[in-house]
């Protein structure tokens, strides 16, 4: 069984869910996960699928192209490929690191570059920028699975700093605080 990793993007609107998920039903494949967002007015979709054995990875994206071309999106199909991971996974714990504050370039690159030095790994990353000096306009959100035998109080420290430098509130919580302080 050979699976797939395919990305459509474009233009949002209703439907584009029910499209690919048919072509891909109609193409015999099974859809094992999916994640799906929109960012201001862009569709962002990547669906992990099992292809039956007939089924070549050129001629699916063919037909998923030809069939989402009227919606003005684009198509990436390529092999999952086997084996895991490219890095070793470190023991870890999950973590949410939330910042709010003035827009500017860099943010999150600067952020990033800190978690990434302690090889922290982002998980997923939501960030809304909508500009000006109102903190509450700007923010973001990453989850984070941080390695045990890492300096987590120097990774805090390093964080902390790096928020006050920007002009930044920061707050990091493991993920299981995070969300029962926020359970709706």
């Amino acid at each position: 069984m050979e699976k797939a990793v395919i990305s459509v993007l474009g233009p949002d609107r209703p439907g584009i869910i029910a499209a690919v998920t048919r072509m891909l039903f109609e193409k015999n494949c099974n859809i094992e996960n999916v994640s799906q967002t929109i960012l201001q007015s862009e569709f962002s979709g990547i669906f992990i699928v099992v292809l039956p054995a007939e089924q070549s990875l050129a001629d699916l994206h063919d037909y998923l192209q030809q069939g989402l071309t009227p919606l003005n999106h684009h198509v990436f199909v390529k092999p999952l490929e086997a084996g895991g991971p490219a890095f070793a996974i470190a023991a870890s714990e999950p973590f949410v690191i939330t910042t709010r504050g003035p827009d500017r370039k860099g943010l999150v690159a600067a952020i990033t570059e800190i978690i990434a030095r302690y090889g922290v790994n982002v998980t997923r990353l939501q960030a809304v920028f909508k500009g000006g000096q109102d903190p509450n306009s700007n923010i973001m959100i990453y989850e984070v699975d941080i390695p045990v035998e890492i300096d987590q109080q120097g990774l805090y420290a390093d964080l902390r700093t790096r928020a006050g430098e920007l002009n930044l509130q920061i707050s990091i919580q493991h993920r299981n605080i995070f969300e029962a302080i926020n359970r709706i």
